[in-house]
């Protein structure tokens, strides 16, 4: 193969190197690429899926901005259709990167810093180039004015430096984790032109220029939005897009319920609706004689956490003793029985199914890095493995309500005519759930229950999406149902979920307001393990100190996604470890004559 076909292919090529770096045709966290030079698609696409035809997805909820950069604003779903980072992460790996808009990098050995060649056909899609300046450009920007993961993230660079039109340099602070690499990777480019006409801190809704395969065809403000492939796309035929972005447009239609959503499904005027409720999943009969069909897949990466979450910055939640007593209040085996039709696996770990979760007692290793923070936690995260209270599923959980009683009094509440008062202040138990979402008043009513026989008033107040997301993003709530997602390669994002600094900084995903120095430790070895085993240490430790210190209480899952589906939509036969997604997606053949009208 030609120098020339490799480029096209899409392949990553180093060539021209300096004794320092590293060549290599992928980049992975730990070990080895699984794709070989010569691959021609991901795994988990099918190349020869046919092109054109549309697809229609329901969202829940409103948007009012096509930046999804900012922390203002409410993004439109699918905007990832519009930008493109500079290298493309496959999905069936723990964490490896290949070409996408650069077609070369060079790396240190030490990953002190990375450079990138971007890729001589990269174009936005007003036909414009793509060049370094562009690269500095969304550097920049993103690290001053970005959501505060960006700007957390960059803000470990040390040096940006331009070496040519279309090559670029990062060098990394020392303390930097040996992830940045790989984050600056997968860093959106924006076009420095456009900006320059529409200012990045603008929530705007005029159509962005951008470098992915599809550009914005028209939008109804908080209603529907729809991408159009752009015929011009760059990269048509290299190996990270073939089989991918199939259809000629995509829609996604907003509604403000779940189930107004499903019944226009059913109507036909939407093609593909992804379920969570599992009673609804299992009813058979909800679709009556219609030829739709439903499709489960396995997901193999850890399963979220979904948990409720204690703002520990709120004075009621400050104390160990209350939160644990709360945890005893929920009761997962009457839910699973009674709402969730026993489908469902309570959550006991932040990385649960992997190597990465904490079993049994703690390692030698694990040991290691816990002991000189033993003051930070209690003698039982070093001597006994994490358990969470089990109940027989009756609803009569009088053990647990009795303990939490007694944990209670020894937090200085006590009970009064007018419910758990505080024994000093005299003020009442009581607090507000925060949620986005209705479904979870049902979920929630038992443990609403439980908390009333505790003397516990706990509200629960539905907000729409927007409001919600304002207030959590400054940390003003009581509690709220908050959801971690992790991938099988943990690296520098656990330092934006529980770091002290992420618990100072509005927007961050540190709900609980987690600041200990044994996890600062841990999520700054995490980010900087060398050896996979070093990784997997330092994550089953890290897993420890956020079980043991009841900072949530974690509900359950199941990791699958159910989908229901019209037969027009096709799937792969091998999914990604993520599951599926619509770039993966086709529509059976049609009348050509009909697909031009589409």
């Amino acid at each position: 193969m030609t120098l020339g076909q490799l480029l096209k292919t899409g392949l990553l090529l180093l060539t021209l190197l300096p004794a320092n770096a590293i060549a290599g045709m992928g980049l992975a966290m730990h070990g080895q690429p699984k794709y070989k030079p010569d691959f021609t698609n991901f795994s988990y696409t099918n190349a020869d899926a046919p092109q054109g035809g549309m697809l229609r997805l329901p969202v829940i909820g409103n948007f009012n901005s096509l930046n999804p950069y900012l922390i203002r604003g409410i993004p439109a779903a699918g905007l990832n259709l519009v930008y493109q980072t500079l290298l493309s992460r496959a999905r069936d790996e723990p964490f490896t990167l290949y070409a996408n808009l650069a077609s070369e990098f060079q790396i240190a050995p030490d990953r002190r810093w990375i450079s990138f060649t971007i890729d001589a056909d990269a174009r936005f899609s007003d036909g414009t180039p793509i060049t370094a300046t562009d690269i500095l450009y969304s550097y920049k920007i993103l690290r001053a004015k970005g959501r505060p993961n960006h700007r957390q993230y960059y803000s470990t660079v040390q040096a940006a430096e331009i070496l040519s039109p279309k090559s670029i340099k990062f060098t990394f602070k020392p303390d930097a984790g040996r992830e940045m690499p790989l984050i600056l990777g997968l860093m959106p480019v924006l076009s420095k032109s456009y900006f320059a006409q529409n200012p990045f801190t603008n929530t705007s809704l005029v159509p962005p220029v951008g470098s992915g395969p599809y550009k914005i065809d028209s939008l109804e403000a908080g209603r529907r939005i729809t991408y159009v492939k752009n015929p011009d796309f760059w990269g048509k035929g290299r190996a990270q897009y073939r089989g991918r972005y199939n259809f000629r447009k995509i829609t996604f239609e907003y509604f403000r319920d779940r189930d107004v959503a499903f019944q226009a499904f059913l109507g036909g005027d939407l093609d593909v609706f992804f379920e969570n409720n599992p009673a609804k999943w299992s009813d058979k009969s909800r679709y009556g004689s219609q030829p739709v069909r439903q499709k489960t897949i396995d997901r193999k990466i850890p399963p979220p956490m979904r948990a409720l979450a204690f703002n520990t910055r709120k004075e009621i939640f400050s104390n160990q003793d209350v939160r644990r007593a709360l945890t005893l209040a929920y009761d997962f085996n009457w839910i699973n029985k009674n709402l969730l039709h026993g489908l469902y696996t309570r959550t006991s770990s932040f990385f649960q199914n992997t190597p990465l979760q904490a079993k049994g007692l703690p390692s030698r290793a694990e040991l290691a890095l816990l002991k000189p923070f033993r003051s930070e936690f209690t003698a039982d995260l070093l001597h006994r493995p994490f358990t969470l209270p089990e109940t027989n599923g009756s609803g009569r959980n009088r053990v647990q309500l009795t303990t939490a009683k007694t944990l209670l009094k020894k937090a200085g509440w006590v009970m009064s005519k007018a419910g758990l008062k505080n024994a000093q202040t005299g003020a009442k138990f009581e607090f507000e759930i925060l949620l986005a979402d209705k479904n979870d008043f049902k979920i929630l009513s038992s443990f609403q229950k439980n908390l009333a026989k505790l003397g516990i008033t706990a509200k629960l107040r539905l907000m729409d999406s927007a409001g919600y997301q304002n207030r959590i993003n400054n940390f003003d709530f009581d509690m709220i149902i908050a959801r971690w997602g992790q991938s099988l390669s943990p690296g520098n994002e656990q330092a934006f979920y529980w770091s002290s600094n992420a618990a100072k900084m509005p927007g961050s995903r540190n709900y609980p307001g987690i600041s200990l120095k044994s996890v600062d430790f841990l999520v700054d070895r995490i980010a900087k393990a060398v050896r996979r085993e070093e990784l997997e240490t330092a994550t089953r430790a890290l897993d420890r100190v956020l079980l043991w210190g009841t900072y949530v209480i974690p509900l359950q899952h199941i990791n699958q996604q159910w989908l229901y589906y019209w037969p027009r939509i096709q799937f792969p036969e091998t999914a990604s470890n993520y599951g599926t997604s619509l770039d993966i997606w086709w529509q059976a053949p049609i009348d050509e004559r009909l697909q031009k009208t589409q």
